[in-house]
């Protein structure tokens, strides 16, 4: 397998939300690396949109769910129906039994529903009242926020955000390419009410998503990252601001890089190229420091094998 199998896709993707090339190469590594994404950032710049043509580009079953004040978790598992007419219980389905989820403003709902996704996006499975369901494969969040307006908003928990594989920041575009939108708009060009036929489906994300966790790490590579993380720990002033769940989340995503790459092994510059959207969301520091300068320094002061 090479990674001409998802160019297509890639190439779709940039298409769509036209400035987004970067995040739709992160999604995509998010995709191949079985993560689940977080995509932050103002209104109207793409974000729903560029998560929605992933779902529908990869065929499989897609769900959007917006997230408000008022969502219960049964919502978005599902629940337990008495049937009096069969005198049982009937499980009903909820919209995260789906290939890829899309969490709309997902910091409008209380944290006792964001909660509700944890074992969905660790375990891909879902337990009501004691009974285990399986989610179908490959199953992926992609969770959207809006960081302009925090007005009844609820940040995040931890143990959410460590969940997610990767972090993106969609900002308002320059103003050429907010021009090149205008007319593509006006040409009726974003008009696309059938995704064309990619040749991805999801038994190939599947066989891909094995290949990718397979490609090779080196024991230096391995040690560069463990060296990453210890930097941003030390600089962050605490031993729990990057958890062990971090580390290997940066593997899984520079594995992913390597093969968008197509590089036969992990390198040093596929850990540089996914650093900064693994860890931003991640870091937790005693202290309000930016964790973009973090990241940075971090970079820049770790040895490269």
């Amino acid at each position: 397998m090479n990674a001409s199998a998802v160019q297509p896709l890639l190439k779709h993707l940039s298409s769509i939300v036209i400035g987004a090339e970067k995040p739709a190469e992160m999604l995509l590594t998010a995709l191949l690396a079985d993560g689940h994404v977080l995509i932050e950032g103002a209104p109207g710049i793409g974000k729903t949109t560029l998560a929605n043509t992933l779902a529908t580009s990869i065929g499989g079953v897609f769900k959007r769910i917006q997230f408000t004040p008022d969502l219960l978790p049964a919502d978005l598992l599902g629940y337990n129906l008495y049937r009096a007419d069969q005198g049982s219980f009937e499980f009903i389905r909820g919209p995260v039994f789906s290939n890829c989820l899309l969490a709309d403003e997902i910091n409008r709902t209380s944290p006792r529903v964001q909660s509700a996704l944890l074992e969905s996006m660790n375990e891909g499975r879902v337990t009501i009242d004691g009974i285990s369901h399986r989610l179908p494969k490959p199953f992926m969040v992609i969770a959207t926020q809006n960081d302009t307006h925090s007005s009844g908003t609820f940040p995040l928990p931890e143990p959410q955000l460590d969940r997610f594989l990767l972090s993106l920041r969609m900002t308002l575009p320059d103003a050429m390419t907010q021009t090149d939108i205008l007319l593509a708009h006006a040409t009726k060009n974003t008009a696309h009410p059938e995704p064309p036929d990619l040749g991805v489906d999801g038994e190939m994300i599947q066989r891909l998503q094995s290949f990718v966790s397979s490609i090779p790490v080196s024991r230096s590579v391995a040690q560069y990252i463990t060296d990453l993380c210890e930097s941003l720990r030390k600089m962050a002033g605490s031993e729990h601001s990057v958890s062990v769940r971090a580390a290997l989340a940066l593997l899984r995503a520079a594995r992913a890089n390597a093969f968008l790459e197509s590089a036969a092994a992990v390198y040093p510059d596929h850990v540089q190229a996914v650093f900064p959207a693994v860890m931003r969301h991640r870091i937790l520091s005693d202290q309000d420091l930016d964790p973009i300068e973090l990241i940075e320094t971090a970079l820049g002061r770790t040895q490269v094998p």
